[in-house]
């Protein structure tokens, strides 16, 4: 069974180039996208059009509403239940995405976690209503881990609060003596190398086309029926149009905003790749498809 993942930065063209690569070898699709992951979130993530769902099998796409809690951990269990598909249905497996965050994870793996009751999640529940104090707390007991950690970051904060509650032990130890296992080993990994301005105008043409198509009526739909609240309606895409219908920018500036902050996460997107990897290949997206295949296809 072939398995490769196929990353790079947001509008650099991973989508129409991993539909080709999947008819060629025979592979589903599991998509790492922090906001195709959400159903009815539609426009704002770019996710690949009916036709191209039905095409070939994808993975990762509508998976929860924007209000359900998701995470690293959801992600793995994701991807263990499409890789064992693929097992049954006899197909190769494609990853792709731009939140190649969730890719380090799987080729890093999770520690495992000590067992949480109800009375520890009730308790710790109680803790976090005061998250300044709670981190403090955490910060004085173990700062090796929690120096790390932003103040605001709840998430992170109530994970370790729940491991030293559920073990009596500081975090950085707990990790230490249950260190990760890695979940995939030996992934050939091939990364879109695109020169940035090229990068600034495909973003550019993207937004406008996200305009066209009812950015503004998705954002109004996704506010009336979830509220701000979910962390989902934090996304770039979202809180531009929420800026432009609270009356604090114009439409124009609406726009450039979005094209923006669209440019600096794929800046972020794009060190990230160069970084955090070993066993990867960088070159531009009009030259991958016959590296993958000819590595896949006629040297397996």
């Amino acid at each position: 069974m072939i398995q490769l993942a196929l990353i790079g930065p947001t509008a650099s063209g991973k989508s129409d180039l991993s539909l080709k690569i999947a008819k060629k070898i025979d592979a589903y699709i599991l998509s790492i996208d922090s906001l195709s992951i959400y159903k009815e979130i539609n426009i704002v993530s770019a996710k690949p059009s009916k036709h191209e769902l039905e095409a070939i099998k994808h993975f990762g796409i509508d998976v929860l509403y924007p209000n359900e809690y998701f995470s690293v951990d959801i992600f793995i269990n994701l991807y263990k239940q499409t890789l064992q598909r693929c097992k049954e249905d006899n197909k190769n497996l494609i990853i792709v995405g731009g939140t190649s965050f969730y890719l380090k994870s799987l080729l890093q793996g999770l520690s495992t976690l000590p067992y949480i009751d109800l009375k520890i999640e009730k308790k710790v529940d109680l803790q976090l209503q005061d998250l300044e104090k709670t981190y403090d707390f955490l910060y004085d007991l173990d700062e090796k881990y929690m120096k790390n950690i932003d103040r605001n970051d709840k998430y992170r904060i109530q994970k370790a609060l729940l491991i030293y509650e559920a073990s009596s032990i500081a975090p950085s130890k707990w990790f230490e003596d249950n260190p990760a296992k890695s979940i995939i080993q030996n992934l050939d990994i091939y990364n879109i190398d695109v020169d940035r301005e090229i990068l600034r105008e495909r973003i550019s043409k993207r937004t406008n086309k996200m305009l066209d198509i009812g950015l503004i009526d998705e954002v109004c739909f996704l506010e009336q029926k979830y509220t701000r609240l979910p962390n989902s309606m934090g996304a770039i895409g979202i809180v531009e149009v929420l800026e432009y219908l609270d009356n604090k920018v114009s439409l124009d500036e609406m726009i450039l905003n979005i094209s923006t902050h669209t440019a600096q996460l794929a800046k972020r997107q794009q060190t990230f790749n160069r970084t955090q990897f070993n066993n990867i290949t960088h070159a531009p997206l009009e030259k991958l498809e016959d590296i993958i295949l000819n590595h896949h296809i006629y040297h397996e």
